[in-house]
């Protein structure tokens, strides 16, 4: 999915966390947890490490390793460690917003995946009790909110509870408190939280492909409203809340790494799906099906293989430009797209194509895309898309356009397809995405039907 300047849906960040009882250099594992984590966030990265009580953190913006190098990790000394690749949906990109955020007098570190939608009330009320603030992210909120219910003499479970009581939004978040690991996910199971283990230490992560990298074992995924606690490498866990399962559905069309697999769902098979379903619902005769790398690639191939069209690459992308919608400032955007992808010419010349892509925002970019196919020679673009018309905007961590500039909010299928200058364009059905997943409707779906769990 690849779009202009904000076209782009944007998640934000990936947290990784690892206790272990007798490893005291676990910063390099944290180091190659996060760098498995890069999608889901390039501006910054960081990590926090508990040694005997004092916490060492290291952290600044860009990439996973630009900021660490072997000097670095070699000090962050400790047994338990937490981490954190950011991308900036709420509070400005710098140093001072980049996580893990630390406090050290109270022994705490917390990393946060999510966005949270009460947080002006909640901070007036900590600024009135004379709590500071040297961020502009929602995350300090949080951590501040905990230490004002510790304060209030309650054990740290009970703090935990009504902290995350209090706050509305999605999260999955890893901490240290003193000597133990601690991971939150919101009530919705909107962000996504799993456990693993290696060599009986265990491992806390946005997404098991992390645990891959790091030839870890799988354990399960953290529920929804669930708040797990690792301490003497023992696991104890409780439901601070009420709790329903609305995984945020980008995370399979789009987030995600397709070597990932998010409460019980294969990434990979299911994109692979999406693009088989769509192949029924919108078939057309043409010569070669191809895709938008990486990410409308599984269901290009399904596609290819429902259709019995073979696919083609028709395109190089340049790996080293990174995820184009994740580029902070426009300008950066657009430079980085017009050198991201080049098009194999003898793949598409006089071919008539179906492009596959997971998603159309604004549109601008893939009406580019296709411009470029057929200025190299391509005789038609049947557009086909593996997820529905994007409707409405996000407020739950997914920095989309305002509803005016989603083009599907202006604009019907035919539409959309004149001013993408496709020959065809069709989408794949809500049902059909669904089915994909191979659950029941267990998703939050608001950016397609207005229907939010909060």
């Amino acid at each position: 999915m690849i779009l202009n300047s904000n076209d782009k849906p944007k998640e934000k960040c990936g947290v990784f966390g690892i206790y272990s009882k007798e490893n005291n250099y676990i910063s390099e594992l944290i180091y190659y947890g996060l760098y498995a984590l890069q999608h889901r966030g390039q501006e910054g990265a960081g990590i926090t490490v508990n040694n005997n009580s004092l916490l060492n953190n290291y952290k600044n913006t860009g990439l996973v390793s630009e900021v660490f190098n072997e000097n670095i990790l070699k000090d962050l000394l400790g047994n338990i460690g937490i981490g954190h690749v950011r991308y900036s949906t709420f509070g400005e990109n710098n140093l001072y917003n980049t996580q893990p955020l630390v406090c050290n007098k109270n022994k705490i570190s917390l990393a946060h995946n999510g966005h949270l939608v009460n947080i002006n009330s909640i901070k007036n009320k900590l600024l009135k009790k004379g709590y500071n603030f040297h961020t502009s992210i929602d995350s300090e909120i949080i951590l501040n909110l905990y230490l004002f219910f510790k304060n209030c003499n309650l054990d740290f479970r009970e703090a935990l509870k009504e902290t995350f009581n209090s706050i509305k939004g999605s999260f999955s978040i890893v901490m240290i408190i003193g000597d133990k690991l601690i991971g939150i996910r919101d009530p919705y199971g909107i962000k996504p939280l799993c456990l693993g283990e290696k060599n009986g230490d265990y491992i806390l992560t946005s997404e098991s492909c992390a645990l891959n990298t790091l030839e870890a074992n799988f354990i399960r995924d953290i529920n929804p409203g669930e708040i797990i606690i690792i301490d003497n490498n023992k696991i104890n866990s409780f439901t601070y809340t009420e709790h329903t399962k609305n995984l945020c559905i980008f995370e399979i069309i789009y987030f995600a790494r397709r070597d990932s697999i998010i409460d019980g769902i294969n990434i990979y098979a299911s994109r692979k799906r999406a693009g088989i379903i769509l192949a029924k619902e919108s078939p057309i005769d043409a010569d070669i099906v191809m895709a938008i790398p990486t990410s409308g690639v599984a269901a290009a191939l399904g596609y290819s293989e429902e259709s019995k069209i073979p696919y083609a690459e028709g395109f190089v992308k340049n790996e080293y430009i990174g995820r184009t919608f994740i580029q902070p400032k426009q300008k950066t955007r657009k430079q980085k797209i017009n050198i991201k992808l080049n098009v194999i010419k003898e793949n598409i010349k006089n071919k008539r194509i179906i492009l596959v892509d997971d998603s159309i925002v604004r549109g601008n970019t893939i009406k580019k895309t296709i411009q470029k196919l057929k200025l190299n020679g391509a005789k038609k673009v049947h557009v086909r898309i593996s997820s529905p018309p994007i409707k409405h905007p996000c407020y739950l961590g997914i920095n989309t356009p305002k509803k005016n500039e989603l083009i599907a909010s202006n604009e019907d299928i035919e539409s959309i397809r004149k001013k993408i200058d496709a020959d065809t364009l069709n989408y794949i059905s809500l049902n059909g995405l669904i089915q994909s997943t191979g659950k029941d409707n267990e998703f939050c779906l608001g950016c397609f039907n207005n229907e939010y769990p909060i």
